[in-house]
C-alpha cells in the first residue's frame, strides 16, 4: 500500500504542476462561466484550472496523511499482548519493512488506517472524473471552448473521420 501510494503521489505531483502551469498560462483567457450548466458570468480558463489545482493539492495532502497513517504494522500476537513474541522482534522486523509499530493493536492492524487510504483515493478519483468531464464538456460542439490536441493524420471516429472526439478525457 505504501509503495502504491508513493507512485500515486509522484504522479499526482506532476498533475498538480501541470494544473498550475495551465492556470497561469490561461489566467486571462475568457470563457463563459456556468452554474447548473447554464450561462452565468464570464470567467477565465485559468480560473477553472486554478480551482482544480487547489482541489488536487488537497487530495495530495489527504494522500500524504493516509500514507503516513497506513505505514504501521504489528506482530504482537493474536490479541496484541506479545504473549508469544518479544516486542523487540516486532520493532526490528517492522523497521526492516519500513513500517512503524502500531501503538496498540489486537489481532489485526486497526482498519481505520485502511479506510483513510480508501477515502483519500475515492476523493481523488472523484476529482479526476470531475476534471475530465469538465474538459470533455468544454469540447462539445455546442460549447467548443477547449480542444484536445489533434495530430495530422489522426481520425476522430472510425465511422466519421471528420470528428474530433475528446479521447484523452474519455
Amino acid at each position: 500500500i505504501c509503495q502504491a501510494l508513493d507512485v500515486l503521489l509522484e504522479e499526482l505531483k506532476l498533475n498538480i504542476s501541470a494544473l498550475r502551469r495551465q492556470a497561469l498560462r490561461y489566467k486571462d483567457v475568457p470563457l463563459m462561466g456556468r452554474s447548473h450548466g447554464v450561462h452565468a458570468e464570464p470567467v477565465t480558463f485559468g480560473l477553472k484550472m486554478l480551482l482544480f489545482y487547489e482541489e488536487f493539492k488537497r487530495s495530495q495532502e489527504r494522500l500524504e496523511n493516509a500514507r503516513r497513517n497506513i505505514a504501521y504494522g504489528k506482530i504482537s500476537g493474536a490479541v496484541g499482548t506479545y504473549a508469544n513474541i518479544d516486542p523487540r522482534v516486532e520493532a526490528r522486523t517492522l523497521r526492516i519493512l519500513g513500517l512503524k509499530t502500531a501503538p496498540v493493536s489486537t489481532q489485526v492492524l486497526q482498519r481505520d488506517r485502511h479506510a483513510e487510504v480508501m477515502a483519500a483515493l475515492a476523493v481523488l478519483g472523484g476529482s479526476l472524473e470531475k476534471l475530465s468531464t469538465e474538459i470533455r464538456h468544454l469540447q462539445k460542439t455546442e460549447t467548443l471552448e477547449a480542444e484536445e490536441p489533434f495530430s495530422e493524420g489522426q481520425t476522430g471516429s472510425s465511422a466519421m473521420p471528420h470528428k474530433r472526439n475528446p479521447v484523452n478525457c474519455e
